[in-house]
Formats: structure tokens, C-alpha cells, sequence
């Protein structure tokens, strides 16, 4: 994740620049059910309103939470399919919150926080991020269900009634991208706190849907409109926090938009900051557990798997000899092609693995989806994007992902 304003802030406020000291622990992002009762297109999880074999019993699944807190994770995030869905989603959340995790979160498509308001407040989250991919029936469309829009906002609203942290999350694609200006209008309108834009990772539905992804024009002319939109938060004061994800190139776009702004010495500290975060941090800063119990690198990376929580603890998995994880853990990793003559790697840290791996089946093949010219990453034969102003294909009921 790049967390846009938080570096913005360091232009207005400087800090010293603090690097990892010993093993790094990770975030672990726990998908407690592929049940769901959304049909998104481009699940990861390919969750569906189903129940599913396998999944960790209630006291699997309280042993594993003992776990984490034993190995001293510094988040949990809960997600799912739709977290809300499974059995004793909330004993497990209530259980979660007494080990006093350092930050607990719920990842939800938002149709069902509303009517589950007072638990999930009395819990004390300390943040929910809900699933939004357009407004209105553009929303509804991509996740499958009539109504699922209406019903999320009053899951914001209703978390920003009880004063829980709540974020906006907007995964975005070719037939969606024009709604992004209105989403952020949306996150100003509401009072949301966080806007998370997730570039689409190949994975899943989200595989079958590659086709979908934003040409790199498009997202670059995203990440202009997110930079402006930011800066004017931090310049003016309000709390909207901007962030992304799955997609490390934002960072370097976000670097020489600092030199040309502000200059040579505060690009110098930004990339200090920047290079001491180290970018993609799949099987390194970031882990998964998925329903069954299986660990991997991250949520995306579920063709890989390290281990299973049903016979050996997170905890061993996460620090035994995987070869995978050593190799992903490695700086810098061994990327070939575009990537591996990247002047930015300490950055990006080589971007998101899994959708070269999907592409050309090596996880150290260039990242397909890095949208940068070939002169701004220091590769020789530049090759210049042409960039369009931002827009997107206006939503057609009758448009469908093939």
C-alpha cells in the first residue's frame, strides 16, 4: 500500500527518515469466508452466497488468533468474501480486540454494517474499509447485486454516526475509471477518512477480467487527478487520507511529480522516505491466511501456498524456510526485463509479482501493468506514452466483461 498523503505531509513537515531494524512482521489480512452475498467481477476470492467445505472451524480459527498475537503481527485486517458472513464472525472480532491487537480492521463490501452497527462499534475497530466501484447502479452492476450501493453508503454513514474510522475503496478498471472524480467527491460529501484506489491485480475473477485494465494512459491520468485531490486536502487541512494499491509504480510517479513541484532536495528526502518503505511487500510486510486456513505471500499470490494453519502455526510458517519467501523477501529481488533495469527499484521494490507471473508465468518478469515510460525509469530506447486527459468508458448496462 502507498500511502499518498503521509508522504505528502513530509513536503509541510519533514521527519527523520527510520528504516526496518531486524525481522520485519507482517500484516496479516485474514479472509475468514469465501461466503458473500455479492457477486463481484472481480473477486479475488471468487466468493459466492454459498457455503464452502474446508473452512477453519471456531476453534481453528481462535488458536490462530492466539497465534498472531503470540508472534506480535502489528495488524490484523479481517476480510473475506464478506466477513460479516461467517458464523462467528463476531466472537472472533470480540476475541481479536481482547488479545489487543496493535491495529484491527474490517475489509466488508458494506451492505451489512448498518444493520450491524452497535456490535461493530462496540468492538472498536479501528478502521473499516468498504468495497465501492462506482455510484449508483454502476456499482451494482460490478458487484452483482441490485441495491448493494444504496446499502453500503448507509454503512458509512452509519459508522461515521457511531465515530468509527471509515474508508472508501475503489477498484479501478476501464469501464469504471470515469466515476473516480465523483468518487472522491463522494469520500468530501460524506466526510469519508481514508480513499483507497486498488489497481486490478490479476487474480481471481480478476484474472479472467484482465482485459478490463486500465490502459496505462488512463492511469496515469488517475494518479494526476489523485495527486491534485491529495495535495489540496493536505494543503488546506482536511483529514481525507489518499492511499493505493497494487500498483508500486505510484510511487515513482509520485516522486518525479515532487521534483518538478518542489525541487531536487525535497525529492531527495521523499525518496529517502520512499526507499526506506521499500515498496511491494508480498511475503515480507504483508501475509495472508485464506478460509481453509492456507498461508500465502499475500491475497493475491492463493496458486502459492506456504503452509497450513490446520497443522503447523502461522508463526512457523511465516519464519521457516519457504523458498519463495526468501526469494520475495530478498532486496533487491532478481527481476529481469523493464524491472530489472529499473532505476526505481529500492522504490517500487519490483511492483506487483503476481500479475507477471499470471502473464508470462516468471514472478520475476516485468510487472505488465507498470504504466511508466522507459526514459522515467532509466531504461535505455525510451519508449513516450502519449497521455490523454482523464476519462473512462461511461458505464453500458450492456457492457460485460468476456
Amino acid at each position: 500500500m502507498f500511502r499518498l498523503t503521509q508522504y505528502m505531509h513530509e513536503l509541510v513537515t519533514p521527519t527523520p527518515v527510520r528504516r526496518r531494524n531486524g525481522p520485519v512482521k507482517p500484516v496479516v489480512i485474514w479472509n475468514l469466508t469465501r461466503r458473500c452475498n455479492l457477486r463481484c467481477r472481480h473477486c479475488y476470492t471468487t466468493s459466492a452466497d454459498v457455503a464452502f467445505p474446508g473452512e477453519l472451524t471456531h476453534e481453528q480459527a481462535m488458536g490462530v488468533l492466539d497465534d498472531l498475537k503470540g508472534f506480535c503481527i502489528p495488524a490484523l485486517i479481517l476480510s473475506g468474501g464478506e466477513p460479516l458472513s461467517r458464523f462467528d464472525f463476531f466472537e472472533l472480532a470480540e476475541r481479536a480486540k481482547a488479545l489487543g491487537f496493535r491495529h484491527l480492521s474490517l475489509s466488508t463490501n458494506g451492505t451489512r454494517i448498518a444493520e450491524n452497527i452497535d456490535r461493530i462499534a462496540a468492538i472498536g475497530f479501528d478502521y473499516v474499509g468498504i468495497s465501492v466501484d462506482g455510484l449508483g447502479a454502476t456499482n451494482d452492476w460490478f458487484r452483482g447485486v441490485e441495491g448493494a450501493f444504496d446499502e453500503a453508503l448507509a454503512g458509512v454513514r452509519a459508522c461515521k454516526a457511531r465515530g468509527v474510522k471509515v474508508g472508501l475503496r475503489f477498484t479501478i478498471t476501464d469501464a469504471n475509471a470515469s466515476f473516480l472524480p465523483g468518487m472522491l467527491d463522494l469520500c468530501e460529501a460524506e466526510g469519508v477518512d481514508k480513499f483507497y484506489l486498488s489497481h486490478l491485480v490479476y487474480a481471481g475473477r480478476g484474472d479472467k477480467h484482465r482485459g478490463e485494465d486500465t490502459e496505462h494512459a488512463l492511469s496515469r491520468s488517475a494518479l494526476d487527478l489523485l495527486l491534485d485531490r491529495a495535495w489540496t486536502a493536505v494543503s488546506n487541512g482536511h483529514p481525507l487520507e489518499v492511499v493505493t494499491g497494487n500498483n508500486d509504480a505510484d510511487a515513482v510517479y509520485f516522486l518525479a511529480w515532487v521534483e518538478r513541484n518542489f525541487g531536487p532536495a525535497k525529492a531527495a528526502h521523499v525518496r529517502a522516505h520512499l526507499e526506506a518503505w521499500g515498496g511491494n511487500s508480498s511475503g515480507l510486510g504483508v501475509a495472508n491466511i485464506d478460509p481453509q486456513g492456507k498461508v500465502h505471500p499475500d491475497t493475491y499470490w492463493s496458486d502459492y501456498t506456504i503452509g497450513s494453519v490446520k497443522q503447523t502455526p502461522f508463526s512457523q510458517l511465516w519464519t521457516g524456510d519457504d523458498p519463495m519467501l526468501a526469494t520475495l523477501r530478498t532486496r533487491p529481488r532478481p527481476l529481469k526485463g523493464r524491472c530489472g533495469d529499473c532505476a526505481f527499484k529500492a522504490v517500487c521494490g519490483g511492483n506487483t509479482r503476481i500479475r507477471a507471473l499470471q502473464v508470462t508465468g516468471d514472478p520475476w518478469a516485468e510487472d505488465p501493468a507498470c504504466y511508466l515510460t522507459n526514459a522515467e525509469i532509466g531504461v535505455e530506447e525510451a519508449d513516450r506514452l502519449t497521455v490523454t486527459p482523464f476519462r473512462g468508458k461511461s458505464h453500458d448496462p450492456a457492457h460485460r466483461f468476456v
